[in-house]
């Protein structure tokens, strides 16, 4: 590598489907950072202190994906409020390099959902809204529609009993959570403004079987693999609006590489990559 040459990568396990690297590849390409590399890089929960204690003071940044966004946590030398108050870091930025590194943490998917929300005109004022799931990327949901207006959504889970580093979470944001059984989401989500799902895929196909005749609002599918996903199409054909996952994984990479490279990010320039990887093969040119 050059001197000025820098390094970045999404993390997880498994991480080959990520398209991360297609958007913060088309960023660089876009803003000249010819020498910049971005990797997919499979790290599992056990392997991800190693890999923090190896990076050299060529890394620019992390992202993170399924399982590490809490692991991380206390790995990291600070944590930036939001991902604090959340409890979930997304983005590693390095600082330094030997004895005075410092590994920093912060959260880019509260502002991934509540700017790919903003394109389906939700831009605040919400009323009513429903979360389905309880994990990670549920916590940041409900700073997500906290910020939009919402501080008191319904949330459907399989079990109670594993909702409590949600509820922590919740509890440090001053948002109140009504938490309900996930086999009465199907009678109920057609009824509130937002609902985000934010099921792996292919989990949420029951519900999207179970739902009524008529649906209003927006639904957010924070999975986009299959695209639609069985919820989405069947979420559009009862009337109301869906917006894909992949437009929050775009957000939130437009936050990444704004704090890993220090630049405006080129969301166009991303926007169209990201629709271009996820054409159909035919579709696309040889």
């Amino acid at each position: 590598m050059t001197s000025s040459a820098r390094r970045a990568a999404v993390l997880g396990h498994p991480v080959a489907h990520s398209l991360s690297p297609v958007l913060h590849r088309a960023a660089y390409a876009a803003l000249g950072l010819d020498d910049w590399r971005y990797d997919a890089v499979d790290v599992t929960e056990e392997q991800l202190p190693g890999f923090l204690a190896g990076l050299d003071a060529t890394w620019a940044g992390l992202s993170l994906t399924m399982p590490l966004k809490q692991t991380v946590i206390p790995l990291l030398d600070h944590v930036e409020p939001l991902a604090q108050v959340v409890g979930a870091v997304n983005t590693v930025l390095p600082q330094g390099a030997g004895a005075g590194r410092m590994l920093t943490g912060a959260n880019t998917d509260v502002y991934g959902l509540v700017a790919a929300l903003g394109e389906a005109g939700v831009t605040g004022g919400l009323r009513s809204a429903a979360v389905v799931g309880a994990g990670a990327t549920a916590a940041s949901t409900l700073a997500a529609l906290a910020q939009l207006g919402c501080a008191t959504p319904r949330v459907y889970l399989r079990s109670q009993a594993r909702a409590g580093g949600l509820l922590r979470a919740a509890h440090r944001m001053g948002v109140e959570p009504r938490l309900c059984r996930l086999d009465d989401a199907a009678g109920e989500v057609g009824r509130v403004d937002v609902v985000v799902s934010t099921l792996p895929a292919h989990a949420a196909d029951p519900l999207a079987a179970a739902l009524p005749g008529d649906v209003g609002g927006v639904l957010l599918d924070v999975c986009y693999d299959p695209r639609p996903t069985a919820l989405s199409a069947a979420w559009t054909v009862r009337g109301g609006r869906a917006v894909g996952g992949e437009r929050m994984l775009l957000h939130q990479a437009v936050e990444q590489v704004r704090l890993m490279t220090g630049r405006v990010a080129p969301v166009d320039a991303m926007d169209a990559a990201l629709v271009d990887a996820l054409a159909p093969a035919a579709r696309r040119p040889a």
